[in-house]
């Protein structure tokens, strides 16, 4: 990377100088403590994930839910577990829930776990 002169700084300054290159960009803005006002490169978000829910309260289970819906991934297991409350409450959460418009299907894969194909790259608005 190449190292910024003070003539370089000071016609950034003045605007007279524009790193082409983000990474230099990002080193010229650390350099002058601006770095905050470059947000990090978005992540992507994983096309399959898994959600294990053991050990969840109902609500630490619906808010990983809630934030697995709105994550942009596109499919997920979630591992209710065999018994239990989760295993009754994710599938009327799946289709009478504020979760319902995030998920396009779901279906059983065995005793306590289920396939969940989401909206992708769905945008709600709360209302």
């Amino acid at each position: 990377m190449k190292k910024l002169s003070d003539s370089d700084i000071e016609n950034m300054g003045r605007g007279e100088f524009y790193p082409d290159n983000r990474a230099v960009n990002r080193a010229v803005r650390a350099e002058l403590k601006l770095g905050h006002l470059i947000p990090p490169a978005p992540v992507a978000a994983p096309r399959h994930s898994v959600l294990d829910l053991h050990n969840k309260t109902e609500e630490q289970a619906w808010d990983s839910i809630m934030a697995l819906a709105t994550s942009g991934t596109h499919s997920a297991t979630v591992i209710t577990g065999a018994s239990g409350i989760l295993k009754i409450k994710f599938p009327e959460w799946a289709t009478e829930s504020r979760l319902s418009p995030y998920i396009v299907s779901f279906r059983p894969i065995n005793n306590g776990s289920f396939y969940v194909i989401f909206r992708w790259r769905m945008v709600i608005r709360d209302q």
